[in-house]
């Protein structure tokens, strides 16, 4: 199998053509090159593949002037657009060397391209006139004598601009050539023999310089001389050469030089007059003028260094003879330059806007910086302001990158106004600056945030459906579709004391729902406080960036209790009736229930007949009950107590009585405005010894009945004398015993509460557990109310000692498991939430 090593060859020649060139291409063209004339094959000495330099848009980028050459798109060849004048691009500089910029982008890179234009022999010689008139007197010019004459210039360079100069054939006059330097040369017209002038009035001479091109170009100029007569001898300058140096800054009126020059003859012969008469260059003229009797050379324009750097004057001194005699010397003057020329900085290539996930080291703009001046006037420092996060990067000799030093951030600096500085070495430095606004694209990186973590909402029950709850609002400091939020709910649930044993237990969607633009909170149906009492959900909010992103908040929703139910009594705890206890024929919720006891006679004042027992099914002062003995009204036998629902006798109880008392008793709630319940409770009055027995029955009944059916009491009157001490007896034994139980129970509750009362005050203290609460409600006649609440709190406060304590906390029902698993997976321990204790002050 072959192998082409052709290209590969080719890549590793040119990679090391580019690394011994240090990262720059260098090309030649000929000037008055025609256009379309290829200069080089820029794509492929890039190192581009075919098509990479249409698709990365390799292009140039030109720096203040014309460049006169372009980048096919096609190809990628460097092609000349237009005409090539290398005097117009460089003047007499050499070498002619123009630095180009290339660009490439994906990536954006800058390559650096030097194109030499070379000189061709396209300029004649030229010298500033066609005609040059002399005048020499005859006999007094002795042979030898030397008369000097203006050069020609060519404006092409090397030994296209060598320069050659003949003389026509002439016997009086010879040519001198005297080069003063590589660049400069000093003709001279020699007399070689006396002149006469009535045999010859006017020689005429052709000069003509040839320069060294191949082929060669010429330049003539006639020289006319009269022969003068009479006046011998010429002024003669103290020195053939002046040398002066003058600042460019230098201002007008400024003196240059003073020439001296003396004459031997006397009278108007001997007088001298000064004029310049030759400028070099020829704009000379514009910059310096003489003092034509004193000599002095002064400053009529300004010098400028970067556009002529060196002057040189002929100084012709004649005197006022007829004809006039002269001699001539030279002024050259050099510019010192002075750092009279700012910075320039120029952007070439700006990339903007940078994402605000930009990579540190991404080039955002390209930079060209130049100072007209030249030695450490010229020399240029670069910096940026801010420093932070852009920094500057030298590519090449006065090109510079700026790129991206740290990471940026939209929402913390959504633009920026960089400075690039630029400060030349000279003394003072001048300074320029250029200003670039960088605009920092937004990407999604920043999620939705709510202002809070978790909301606490307070709903009444029996609300409305579509009734606004609350406002949900998440903040995402992004923009346009990265800062959009919508919002959902998300799962969770709720429900009551069923819920809490995982039976009944709703989504969430199914009670609220939340607007997705708006974050409103409403209601889907109303809400009652006995079913559910707290709902705890996520609502979520979610961008529209790509990927989106999402926060969520917790929101505890908190049903507010009404008083919508009436008090329910409930069935005697023990089971029959008797000195203590209640029985019951009939009770319901809202309804009047008849309740039968029996009291001795002779009781005393104090002693507890019966108890009635109800409960409501709200909570709070709702569910806090009392009791009032409606009928009979006054002072009767009987009374109630206002929070124990205990029925006590208020004094002692006289056959005057009767055998039988109906009392009526009506238990409220504390509501606004407050529900009500009736119960009838029927008292008979019986001898001592048949009420113990009666509660003796009632007590071994209680083992074989719990549904509270009334026991008749037995008949005293058939017994015997053995049957009634028999009794007698066991009724003693029996009020004994209530009597030391009721003391034991007094003595555990009182430690309790002493115990309480000094390890909770004086905070209020939480006890939490597991499973099903009782709503404890401590009134001051010291007894206890029990409802059937869900409560985990026992709140005691340090307050008043005529004030009533209500504590009830709601718990957070458990999900059912889905799916058919649901009636055998036992559900997890509910989580236990922050206990709400609400302390209500007695009215």
């Amino acid at each position: 199998m072959g192998v082409c090593w052709g290209p590969v060859v080719r890549v590793l020649v040119l990679q090391a053509a580019w690394a011994l060139g240090g990262g720059q291409v260098r090309y030649s063209v000929p000037e008055e090159a025609k256009a379309g004339t290829v200069v080089g094959r820029l794509a492929q000495d890039l190192g581009l593949e075919a098509g990479e330099p249409e698709a990365r848009r390799l292009r140039l980028v030109a720096q203040g002037r014309r460049a006169s050459v372009e980048v096919s798109g096609a190809s990628g060849a460097l092609v000349v657009s237009s005409r090539l004048d290398r005097e117009e691009l460089c003047g007499k500089s050499a070498p002619c060397a123009l630095r180009l910029e290339v660009l490439v982008e994906r990536p954006l890179r800058v390559f650096h391209v030097e194109l030499e234009v070379t000189d061709i022999n396209d300029n004649a010689p030229l010298f500033p006139a066609a005609r040059r008139n002399l005048s020499i007197a005859e006999f007094t010019s002795l042979p030898g004598s030397r008369f000097p004459l203006e050069g020609a210039s060519d404006a092409d360079v090397g030994a296209n601009a060598q320069l050659s100069y003949t003389l026509s054939p002439s016997e009086h006059f010879t040519l001198d050539v005297k080069s003063s330097d590589e660049n400069r040369k000093s003709l001279f017209l020699v007399l070689a023999k006396p002149l006469d002038r009535e045999t010859v009035p006017v020689h005429r001479l052709l000069l003509t310089a040839r320069d060294g091109g191949r082929p060669s170009l010429t330049g003539t100029v006639e020289l006319v001389i009269s022969v003068l007569d009479v006046n011998d001898n010429a002024p003669q300058f103290n020195q053939s050469v002046y040398k002066v140096l003058l600042p460019e800054d230098a201002l007008e009126g400024t003196l240059v030089a003073q020439v001296s020059a003396t004459d031997p003859d006397l009278g108007i012969y001997g007088e001298v007059i000064y004029e310049i008469d030759t400028f070099v260059p020829p704009s000379a003229s514009d910059v310096f003028s003489i003092d034509a009797k004193s000599g002095e050379i002064r400053l009529t324009g300004a010098l400028d260094f970067e556009t002529v750097t060196f002057y040189d004057l002929h100084v012709k001194a004649k005197d006022n003879g007829m004809p006039p005699l002269s001699s001539h010397c030279s002024v050259e003057l050099e510019v010192v330059d002075v750092n009279d020329n700012a910075p320039e900085v120029w952007v070439t290539s700006l990339s903007v806007p940078v994402p605000e996930d930009a990579a540190v080291g991404t080039v955002v703009a390209l930079l060209s910086v130049s100072d007209r001046d030249s030695g450490a006037n010229g020399r240029v420092r670069c910096a940026v302001w801010p420093a932070a996060p852009f920094g500057l990067v030298a590519t090449f000799a006065g090109s510079y990158s700026l790129v991206l030093r740290e990471a940026l951030d939209r929402e913390r600096v959504p633009e920026y106004e960089v400075e690039v500085r630029a400060e030349d070495g000279g003394a003072p430095p001048l300074r320029a600056s250029r200003g670039v606004r960088v605009p920092v694209s937004d990407v999604n990186d920043n999620a939705p945030a709510f202002a809070q973590a978790v909301y606490t909402v307070l709903a009444r029950e029996n609300n409305a459906a579509g009734a606004e709850l609350a406002r949900l609002w998440a903040r995402d400091p992004d923009e346009a579709g990265n800062g959009r939020v919508s919002y959902s709910v998300a799962e969770g649930g709720g429900g009551g004391a069923a819920a809490a044993a995982g039976v009944g237990w709703r989504a969430a969607s199914s009670y609220v729902s939340v607007d997705a633009e708006s974050g409103r909170l409403w209601a889907l149906q109303p809400l009652d406080y006995e079913e559910l009492q707290v709902l705890q959900f996520e609502v979520r909010a979610v961008d529209a960036g790509e990927p989106p992103l999402c926060g969520n908040a917790t929101v505890q929703l908190f049903v507010v209790d009404e008083n919508d139910n009436v008090p329910a009594l409930l069935a005697p705890a023990g089971g029959g009736p008797g000195p203590g206890a209640a029985g019951s024929s009939a009770s319901g919720p809202g309804s009047s229930g008849a309740l039968w006891a029996w009291a001795a006679w002779g009781a005393p004042a104090g002693q507890v007949v019966a108890k009635i027992r109800a409960v409501d099914a709200d909570s709070g002062y709702n569910a806090w009950l009392r009791y009032e003995l409606w009928e009979p009204r006054g002072k009767g036998p009987f009374r109630v107590g206002l929070y124990s629902g205990e029925v006590s006798t208020a004094r002692a109880l006289e056959e005057a009585d009767g055998p039988r008392q109906r009392l009526v008793i009506v238990v409220r709630d504390h509501g606004e405005p407050a529900r009500s319940a009736t119960a009838t409770l029927s008292v008979s009055l019986v001898e001592g010894g048949e009420a113990a027995l009666a509660a003796a029955g009632s007590s071994s009944s209680s083992s074989s009945s719990s549904s509270g059916a009334g026991l008749r009491p037995a008949a005293g009157a058939e017994g015997g004398a053995a049957a009634a001490a028999a009794a007698a007896a066991a009724a003693a034994t029996n009020v004994w015993l209530v009597v030391a139980i009721c003391a034991v129970s007094s003595l555990f509750l009182l430690a309790v509460v002493l115990y309480g009362a000094s390890r909770w005050a004086p905070r209020a203290a939480v006890l939490s557990g597991r499973g099903p609460a009782t709503l404890v409600c401590a009134s001051e006649v010291g007894s206890w109310s029990y409802s059937q609440r869900q409560s985990r709190s026992l709140c005691v406060a340090d307050g008043a000692g005529k004030s009533d304590l209500m504590v009830f906390s709601p718990n957070f029902p458990l999900p059912p498991p889905p799916g058919p698993a649901a009636k055998e997976t036992q559900p997890e321990p509910p989580a236990l939430l922050d206990t709400v204790v609400d302390c209500i002050p007695r009215p």
